[in-house]
């Protein structure tokens, strides 16, 4: 099929091998996968390599591989989307271009960009003619330069690709890794009845993958403060510890971490670790909450589908400041501000007024649903069509097979 013949884009949608349970990025791609259908694109989805691969050589023939499925599904367009994490930091991905169908545009997703290079010990200096001239990108090898189209997830990357290439990005947001399921109240008292607290004792949301950098353990470490004033209190940590950030080994030794650090701090009892849930489970925890954190050590902006994930559940939510600011994301109106990364105190400044249940929180809650509203999949969905359209459009010529 093609355009041309039946109406639909079909896309190749390229992506790193990692499951939508480990990693980030392969939760957006098979969710973004099914709001394309919805919007009358074909997407397929071409895996690079295997989830358990671990050799540094298996990339260069994964590579390959999907080049060749590429070139069997004769594709309109073909998507790449690009996070160093997902193809486990190898730059070999980055030859991908010169292997695919001739004549079919090429559209690049940089979920990350701006801090790696590969390899890593060549000279930022080196890379700038290189980078000017639109032949090779330090993080991304030829994806950058040889795309039609790069679309990134937020202002902050865009000015980066300018920066370097001298082109201009598509921003199109991301939306939130967990939409609400709905039946709030009946998930409240569910939730509540299998954890043993009350309706009215206060629980305190972290969701996401959990990792070092996320600010975890400085959470565990803010309860004693917080619970001095709720002894009642519980933190949900809804999320899974193995990703492709975080090889199952060092998940292990992490979760046994801040199991140790709560038990340390008296505030074992006060933590439950869900692991990995179903998105339906997830709304559940999330709708039983009374607020959310996100204390990460880095700064927290839109591009955190963690984030949408918890504003599309009207959860009041605390969260770091980047060195850039976001100015997608209201401080103080969608969010409330936690004034120092790895800071214990500072997390528990900015929690206690939203467990309150007071105006503020109500109406940070609102507010965050108003900005949930503009990350919604279906408006995701549309903005990528409509890029595709652009190139791949009635009039354009389809993809060709490979000889």
């Amino acid at each position: 099929m093609s355009v041309t013949e039946g109406g639909r884009i079909r896309v190749a949608m390229v992506h790193g091998p990692g499951p939508a349970d480990r990693d980030g990025v392969g939760d957006y791609v098979e969710r973004l996968v099914r709001a394309l259908g919805d919007a009358g694109v074909e997407a397929v989805g071409v895996p690079v390599g295997s989830p358990g691969a671990r050799s540094p050589w298996h990339w260069l023939p994964a590579t390959l591989g999907a080049a060749r499925r590429v070139r069997r599904l004769r594709p309109d367009v073909v998507h790449v989307q690009f996070a160093p994490s997902a193809y486990r930091f190898s730059g070999l991905p980055g030859l991908l271009p010169p292997l695919l169908p001739p004549g079919v545009p090429l559209v690049t997703t940089l979920h990350e960009y701006g801090w790696w290079a590969a390899p890593g010990w060549v000279p930022g200096p080196a890379w700038r003619p290189l980078e000017r001239a639109r032949l090779w990108d330090r993080e991304t090898g030829r994806l950058v330069p040889a795309s039609a189209l790069v679309v990134v997830t937020n202002a902050s990357h865009a000015r980066q690709v300018r920066r370097r290439v001298g082109a201009a990005a598509v921003e199109v947001p991301l939306a939130p890794n967990v939409v609400d399921h709905g039946g709030g109240r009946q998930a409240r008292v569910r939730v509540r009845d299998r954890l043993g607290t009350g309706p009215e004792d206060p629980l305190l949301a972290f969701f996401g993958f959990v990792h070092p950098v996320k600010g975890v353990r400085q959470l565990v470490e803010a309860l004693p403060a917080l619970r001095a004033a709720r002894p009642r209190l519980r933190l949900l940590v809804v999320g899974g510890f193995t990703s492709q950030a975080l090889p199952e080994a060092e998940a292990r030794a992490f979760r046994a971490e801040l199991e140790a650090l709560a038990a340390r701090h008296g505030v074992a009892d006060a933590v439950t670790f869900t692991g990995h849930l179903p998105a339906a489970r997830v709304s559940e925890f999330l709708h039983a909450a009374d607020a959310g954190v996100l204390p990460f050590t880095a700064g927290v902006t839109t591009k955190s589908g963690a984030l949408l994930t918890m504003l599309a559940h009207g959860l009041p939510t605390a969260v770091t400041v980047p060195d850039e600011p976001d100015p997608a994301l209201p401080l103080g109106e969608a969010v409330a501000v936690i004034r120092a990364r790895r800071d214990p105190a500072a997390i528990a400044d900015a929690v206690a007024p939203l467990l309150d249940g007071s105006g503020p929180g109500r109406r940070m809650g609102r507010a965050a649903r108003r900005l949930a509203a503009r990350h919604s999949w279906s408006r995701v969905a549309a903005a990528h069509r409509e890029l595709y359209e652009t190139l791949a459009g009635p009039g354009r010529p389809p993809g060709r097979p490979d000889a």
